[in-house]
Protein backbone atom coordinates (compact mmCIF):
# COMPACT_ATOMS: atom_id res chain seq x y z
CA UNK A 1 0.00 0.00 0.00
CA UNK A 2 1.14 3.46 -0.55
CA UNK A 3 1.76 5.85 2.31
CA UNK A 4 -1.72 7.28 2.79
CA UNK A 5 -3.68 4.27 1.98
CA UNK A 6 -5.50 4.12 5.15
CA UNK A 7 -7.21 6.89 3.78
CA UNK A 8 -9.32 4.80 2.05
CA UNK A 9 -12.68 3.88 3.37
CA UNK A 10 -14.11 7.45 2.63
CA UNK A 11 -12.36 8.73 5.46
CA UNK A 12 -11.48 11.73 4.30
CA UNK A 13 -14.37 13.93 4.93
CA UNK A 14 -14.01 12.51 8.91
CA UNK A 15 -10.54 13.62 9.32
CA UNK A 16 -9.14 16.43 10.41
CA UNK A 17 -7.98 18.17 7.92
CA UNK A 18 -4.55 19.10 9.64
CA UNK A 19 -4.01 15.65 9.85
CA UNK A 20 -5.13 14.78 5.73
CA UNK A 21 -2.63 17.81 5.36
CA UNK A 22 0.13 15.82 6.66
CA UNK A 23 -1.00 12.74 5.09
CA UNK A 24 -0.69 14.18 1.91
CA UNK A 25 2.90 16.45 2.77
CA UNK A 26 4.23 13.23 3.80
CA UNK A 27 3.30 11.55 0.11
CA UNK A 28 4.87 13.93 -1.78
CA UNK A 29 8.16 14.35 -0.07
CA UNK A 30 8.90 10.44 0.40
CA UNK A 31 7.59 10.51 -3.80
CA UNK A 32 5.19 7.32 -3.00
CA UNK A 33 8.50 5.61 -1.13
CA UNK A 34 6.85 2.86 1.19
CA UNK A 35 5.99 3.69 5.01
CA UNK A 36 8.68 1.20 6.19
CA UNK A 37 11.62 2.90 4.53
CA UNK A 38 10.83 6.20 6.53
CA UNK A 39 10.28 3.90 9.89
CA UNK A 40 13.78 3.25 9.41
CA UNK A 41 15.39 6.41 8.68
CA UNK A 42 15.94 8.64 11.62
CA UNK A 43 14.42 12.08 10.78
CA UNK A 44 16.35 15.23 8.98
CA UNK A 45 17.51 17.84 10.72
CA UNK A 46 15.94 21.26 9.48
CA UNK A 47 17.16 24.77 9.27
CA UNK A 48 13.97 26.19 10.39
CA UNK A 49 12.38 23.40 13.00
CA UNK A 50 9.84 25.64 14.83
CA UNK A 51 8.43 26.96 11.41
CA UNK A 52 7.76 22.99 9.88
CA UNK A 53 4.29 21.30 10.17
CA UNK A 54 3.48 20.13 13.62
CA UNK A 55 0.55 18.17 15.09
CA UNK A 56 0.97 17.74 18.74
CA UNK A 57 2.21 19.38 22.09
CA UNK A 58 2.95 18.44 25.48
CA UNK A 59 4.40 19.14 28.89
CA UNK A 60 7.36 17.69 30.33
CA UNK A 61 8.41 19.42 33.52
CA UNK A 62 9.35 23.17 32.68
CA UNK A 63 10.08 21.81 29.01
CA UNK A 64 7.46 21.86 26.02
CA UNK A 65 7.51 19.67 23.27
CA UNK A 66 5.93 19.34 19.91
CA UNK A 67 5.93 16.92 17.28
CA UNK A 68 4.99 17.18 13.51
CA UNK A 69 5.60 15.82 10.38
CA UNK A 70 8.48 13.93 9.08
CA UNK A 71 9.34 12.70 12.67
CA UNK A 72 10.03 15.91 13.73
CA UNK A 73 10.36 16.75 17.58
CA UNK A 74 10.84 20.12 19.08
CA UNK A 75 12.20 21.14 22.36
CA UNK A 76 11.79 24.72 24.45
CA UNK A 77 13.39 25.93 27.63
CA UNK A 78 12.28 29.03 27.86
CA UNK A 79 8.31 28.42 27.41
CA UNK A 80 7.88 28.79 23.73
CA UNK A 81 10.04 31.62 23.14
CA UNK A 82 12.76 29.75 21.04
CA UNK A 83 12.96 26.10 19.87
CA UNK A 84 15.53 23.51 19.02
CA UNK A 85 15.23 20.08 17.15
CA UNK A 86 15.73 16.59 19.17
CA UNK A 87 17.12 13.64 17.39
CA UNK A 88 14.62 11.34 15.95
CA UNK A 89 14.36 7.28 15.11
CA UNK A 90 11.90 8.02 12.24
CA UNK A 91 10.89 10.18 9.60
CA UNK A 92 7.33 8.93 9.92
CA UNK A 93 4.82 11.82 10.60
CA UNK A 94 4.14 11.67 14.32
CA UNK A 95 0.79 12.95 15.85
CA UNK A 96 0.66 13.12 19.47
CA UNK A 97 2.71 13.30 21.82
CA UNK A 98 2.30 13.40 25.97
CA UNK A 99 4.79 12.84 29.22
CA UNK A 100 4.02 11.04 32.43
CA UNK A 101 6.19 13.14 34.53
CA UNK A 102 9.38 15.42 33.56
CA UNK A 103 11.07 12.21 32.13
CA UNK A 104 8.88 9.75 30.92
CA UNK A 105 7.33 10.55 27.45
CA UNK A 106 5.88 8.54 24.60
CA UNK A 107 5.10 10.10 21.37
CA UNK A 108 2.94 8.68 18.15
CA UNK A 109 2.49 8.61 14.96
CA UNK A 110 2.21 7.11 11.05
CA UNK A 111 3.64 3.56 10.37
CA UNK A 112 2.15 2.65 13.59
CA UNK A 113 5.14 4.14 15.45
CA UNK A 114 5.53 4.59 19.21
CA UNK A 115 8.64 6.62 20.38
CA UNK A 116 9.61 6.64 24.22
CA UNK A 117 11.91 9.28 25.36
CA UNK A 118 13.12 9.09 29.72
CA UNK A 119 15.35 11.96 29.18
CA UNK A 120 12.62 14.65 28.99
CA UNK A 121 12.61 14.77 25.12
CA UNK A 122 16.12 14.93 24.27
CA UNK A 123 16.68 11.51 22.83
CA UNK A 124 13.93 9.05 21.75
CA UNK A 125 14.00 4.93 20.93
CA UNK A 126 11.50 3.23 18.89
CA UNK A 127 9.16 1.32 20.72
CA UNK A 128 6.84 0.36 18.45
CA UNK A 129 5.77 0.10 14.62
CA UNK A 130 3.06 -1.00 12.31
CA UNK A 131 4.99 -4.45 11.17
CA UNK A 132 5.41 -5.30 15.58
CA UNK A 133 1.81 -4.11 16.35
CA UNK A 134 0.30 -6.76 13.58
CA UNK A 135 2.58 -9.85 14.22
CA UNK A 136 1.76 -8.69 17.93
CA UNK A 137 -2.14 -9.15 17.29
CA UNK A 138 -1.88 -11.60 15.15
CA UNK A 139 -0.51 -14.08 17.87
CA UNK A 140 -2.58 -13.02 20.59
CA UNK A 141 -5.19 -13.70 18.12
CA UNK A 142 -3.85 -17.56 17.05
CA UNK A 143 -3.20 -17.90 20.77
CA UNK A 144 -7.37 -17.33 21.48
CA UNK A 145 -7.89 -19.68 18.32
CA UNK A 146 -10.22 -16.98 17.07
CA UNK A 147 -10.43 -17.35 13.46
CA UNK A 148 -12.16 -13.44 12.68
CA UNK A 149 -9.50 -12.02 14.87
CA UNK A 150 -6.46 -14.03 13.14
CA UNK A 151 -8.17 -13.03 9.60
CA UNK A 152 -8.33 -9.52 10.23
CA UNK A 153 -4.41 -9.88 11.99
CA UNK A 154 -3.15 -11.36 8.68
CA UNK A 155 -4.60 -8.85 6.88
CA UNK A 156 -3.05 -6.27 9.05
CA UNK A 157 0.36 -8.32 8.14
CA UNK A 158 -0.11 -8.05 4.83
CA UNK A 159 -1.10 -4.14 4.23
CA UNK A 160 2.05 -3.35 6.26
CA UNK A 161 3.01 -0.51 8.51
CA UNK A 162 0.74 1.54 6.70
CA UNK A 163 -2.01 2.79 9.56
CA UNK A 164 -1.24 5.24 12.07
CA UNK A 165 -1.83 5.92 16.17
CA UNK A 166 -3.94 9.53 16.57
CA UNK A 167 -3.59 9.50 20.62
CA UNK A 168 -2.22 8.18 23.73
CA UNK A 169 -3.18 8.04 27.12
CA UNK A 170 0.00 7.51 29.95
CA UNK A 171 -1.52 5.54 33.46
CA UNK A 172 2.04 6.38 34.79
CA UNK A 173 5.63 6.80 33.35
CA UNK A 174 5.59 2.42 32.50
CA UNK A 175 2.18 1.94 31.74
CA UNK A 176 0.50 3.58 27.89
CA UNK A 177 -2.29 3.10 25.68
CA UNK A 178 -2.22 3.48 22.33
CA UNK A 179 -5.38 3.87 19.76
CA UNK A 180 -5.89 4.85 16.08
CA UNK A 181 -6.84 3.95 12.52
CA UNK A 182 -8.89 1.35 12.09
CA UNK A 183 -9.59 0.45 15.67
CA UNK A 184 -5.96 -0.25 16.59
CA UNK A 185 -5.49 0.14 20.51
CA UNK A 186 -2.21 -1.64 21.98
CA UNK A 187 -0.48 -1.00 25.65
CA UNK A 188 2.64 -1.43 27.32
CA UNK A 189 3.16 -2.17 31.18
CA UNK A 190 6.86 -2.34 30.50
CA UNK A 191 7.60 1.18 29.80
CA UNK A 192 7.26 0.11 25.75
CA UNK A 193 9.59 -2.78 26.05
CA UNK A 194 6.35 -5.22 25.31
CA UNK A 195 3.33 -4.68 23.51
CA UNK A 196 -0.36 -6.06 24.33
CA UNK A 197 -3.64 -5.80 22.30
CA UNK A 198 -6.27 -3.54 24.11
CA UNK A 199 -10.04 -3.23 24.03
CA UNK A 200 -12.26 -6.01 23.07
CA UNK A 201 -13.19 -6.10 19.08
CA UNK A 202 -16.78 -6.48 20.40
CA UNK A 203 -17.03 -2.39 21.47
CA UNK A 204 -16.02 -1.03 18.32
CA UNK A 205 -16.72 -4.31 15.99
CA UNK A 206 -16.63 -2.22 12.52
CA UNK A 207 -12.56 -1.35 12.95
CA UNK A 208 -13.83 2.45 13.34
CA UNK A 209 -10.57 5.08 13.68
CA UNK A 210 -9.95 5.99 17.39
CA UNK A 211 -9.09 9.84 17.45
CA UNK A 212 -8.55 10.84 20.96
CA UNK A 213 -8.65 9.44 24.66
CA UNK A 214 -8.65 11.02 27.86
CA UNK A 215 -9.09 9.77 31.71
CA UNK A 216 -9.96 11.61 34.77
CA UNK A 217 -9.81 9.53 37.61
CA UNK A 218 -11.54 5.84 37.11
CA UNK A 219 -12.76 7.21 34.10
CA UNK A 220 -11.48 6.85 30.53
CA UNK A 221 -13.01 8.00 27.31
CA UNK A 222 -12.14 7.32 24.00
CA UNK A 223 -13.42 8.97 21.25
CA UNK A 224 -13.79 8.45 17.18
CA UNK A 225 -15.19 9.10 13.72
CA UNK A 226 -18.98 7.58 12.83
CA UNK A 227 -19.93 8.88 16.21
CA UNK A 228 -17.82 6.50 18.22
CA UNK A 229 -17.59 7.12 22.09
CA UNK A 230 -16.15 4.39 24.33
CA UNK A 231 -16.73 4.91 28.31
CA UNK A 232 -14.94 3.25 30.79
CA UNK A 233 -16.16 3.22 34.78
CA UNK A 234 -13.01 1.24 35.96
CA UNK A 235 -9.66 2.41 34.90
CA UNK A 236 -10.04 1.31 30.84
CA UNK A 237 -10.58 -2.67 32.01
CA UNK A 238 -13.40 -2.58 30.09
CA UNK A 239 -15.54 -0.46 28.08
CA UNK A 240 -19.32 0.52 26.55
CA UNK A 241 -20.54 2.36 23.45
CA UNK A 242 -22.21 5.57 24.69
CA UNK A 243 -25.11 6.77 22.07
CA UNK A 244 -24.61 10.88 20.93
CA UNK A 245 -26.98 12.62 18.65
CA UNK A 246 -24.46 12.95 16.53
CA UNK A 247 -22.93 10.55 13.81
CA UNK A 248 -19.89 12.31 12.63
CA UNK A 249 -16.27 12.29 13.25
CA UNK A 250 -15.27 12.98 16.84
CA UNK A 251 -11.60 14.47 16.88
CA UNK A 252 -11.27 15.39 20.39
CA UNK A 253 -12.71 15.11 23.68
CA UNK A 254 -12.16 16.57 27.33
CA UNK A 255 -13.24 15.88 31.12
CA UNK A 256 -13.51 18.66 32.96
CA UNK A 257 -13.19 18.97 36.29
CA UNK A 258 -16.93 19.07 37.02
CA UNK A 259 -17.40 15.74 36.28
CA UNK A 260 -18.68 16.39 32.45
CA UNK A 261 -17.67 14.70 29.22
CA UNK A 262 -17.07 17.15 26.28
CA UNK A 263 -16.81 15.53 22.73
CA UNK A 264 -16.15 17.92 19.30
CA UNK A 265 -15.19 17.55 16.12
CA UNK A 266 -16.11 17.57 12.01
CA UNK A 267 -17.70 20.76 11.49
CA UNK A 268 -17.96 22.30 14.46
CA UNK A 269 -19.99 19.91 16.38
CA UNK A 270 -19.29 19.80 19.99
CA UNK A 271 -21.61 18.35 22.66
CA UNK A 272 -21.21 18.19 26.64
CA UNK A 273 -22.81 15.41 29.05
CA UNK A 274 -23.27 16.10 32.59
CA UNK A 275 -24.72 12.35 33.53
CA UNK A 276 -21.90 10.23 32.38
CA UNK A 277 -23.42 10.16 29.10
CA UNK A 278 -26.94 9.06 29.07
CA UNK A 279 -27.70 12.88 27.75
CA UNK A 280 -26.27 15.33 25.55
CA UNK A 281 -26.27 18.47 25.16
CA UNK A 282 -24.79 20.99 22.02
CA UNK A 283 -22.23 23.58 22.62
CA UNK A 284 -23.00 25.89 19.80
CA UNK A 285 -19.91 26.45 17.50
CA UNK A 286 -19.67 30.16 15.86
CA UNK A 287 -18.48 28.71 12.53
CA UNK A 288 -18.51 25.36 10.61
CA UNK A 289 -15.26 24.82 10.88
CA UNK A 290 -13.42 21.57 12.36
CA UNK A 291 -12.72 21.80 16.13
CA UNK A 292 -9.07 19.64 15.81
CA UNK A 293 -8.05 20.20 19.36
CA UNK A 294 -8.87 20.24 22.74
CA UNK A 295 -7.13 21.08 26.41
CA UNK A 296 -7.83 21.61 30.17
CA UNK A 297 -6.83 25.04 31.55
CA UNK A 298 -5.62 25.44 34.89
CA UNK A 299 -9.06 26.13 36.15
CA UNK A 300 -10.20 22.98 34.87
CA UNK A 301 -12.39 24.19 32.12
CA UNK A 302 -11.97 22.92 28.79
CA UNK A 303 -10.29 25.23 25.77
CA UNK A 304 -10.48 24.17 22.07
CA UNK A 305 -8.94 24.97 18.86
CA UNK A 306 -10.35 24.69 15.44
CA UNK A 307 -9.24 24.98 11.12
CA UNK A 308 -10.77 28.43 11.33
CA UNK A 309 -8.11 29.38 13.11
CA UNK A 310 -10.16 30.10 16.70
CA UNK A 311 -9.24 29.38 20.03
CA UNK A 312 -12.90 28.48 21.69
CA UNK A 313 -14.13 28.34 25.18
CA UNK A 314 -17.22 27.25 26.21
CA UNK A 315 -19.77 29.87 28.28
CA UNK A 316 -23.37 28.84 28.30
CA UNK A 317 -23.92 26.28 26.12
CA UNK A 318 -21.71 28.34 22.87
CA UNK A 319 -17.84 27.90 22.30
CA UNK A 320 -17.38 31.45 21.68
CA UNK A 321 -13.46 32.87 19.95
CA UNK A 322 -11.06 33.83 22.31
CA UNK A 323 -8.10 35.19 20.51
CA UNK A 324 -7.42 38.77 19.57
CA UNK A 325 -5.47 38.42 16.53
CA UNK A 326 -6.30 36.05 13.41
CA UNK A 327 -4.20 32.81 13.35
CA UNK A 328 -4.26 30.45 10.88
CA UNK A 329 -5.74 27.12 11.04
CA UNK A 330 -4.67 25.45 14.37
CA UNK A 331 -3.71 21.87 14.87
CA UNK A 332 -3.42 21.91 18.58
CA UNK A 333 -3.13 23.99 21.87
CA UNK A 334 -1.37 23.75 25.11
CA UNK A 335 -2.35 26.06 28.38
CA UNK A 336 0.58 27.04 30.20
CA UNK A 337 1.21 27.98 33.89
CA UNK A 338 1.63 31.41 32.52
CA UNK A 339 -1.68 32.09 31.40
CA UNK A 340 -0.13 31.70 27.84
CA UNK A 341 -1.53 29.55 25.32
CA UNK A 342 1.42 27.74 22.69
CA UNK A 343 -0.02 26.10 19.74
CA UNK A 344 0.98 24.47 16.61
CA UNK A 345 0.11 24.67 12.87
CA UNK A 346 1.09 24.62 9.15
CA UNK A 347 3.31 27.50 9.89
CA UNK A 348 4.83 25.96 12.72
CA UNK A 349 4.92 27.05 16.39
CA UNK A 350 3.76 30.69 18.32
CA UNK A 351 2.99 31.32 21.47
CA UNK A 352 -0.18 33.28 22.45
CA UNK A 353 0.34 35.85 24.90
CA UNK A 354 -2.32 35.91 27.52
CA UNK A 355 -2.89 39.80 27.32
CA UNK A 356 -4.16 38.32 23.04
CA UNK A 357 -6.88 36.35 24.89
CA UNK A 358 -10.05 37.29 25.71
Amino acid sequence: MNTHSHLSRGTAGRWPWALLAACLCLTSAAQAEPVGAALERPALATVNPAQGYLLGLAQAGQRLVAVGERGLILLSDDQGATWRQAASPVSVTLTAVRFANAEHGYAVGHGGSVLVSQDGGTSWTASLDGRRAAQTLLAAAQAQGNPRAIAEAKRLVEDGPDKPFLDLWLKGPQEAYVVGAYGLALRSRDGGKSWQPWLQRSVNPGGLHLNAIRSRGQRVVIAGEQGLVLLSEDGGASFTPVETPYSGSFFTLELPADGSIVLAGLRGNALRSDDGGVSWGPLVSPVEASITASALQANGKPIFVNQAGMILREQDGRLLPSNRQLLPPLNNLLPTAHADIVLVSAEGVSVLKAGDVK
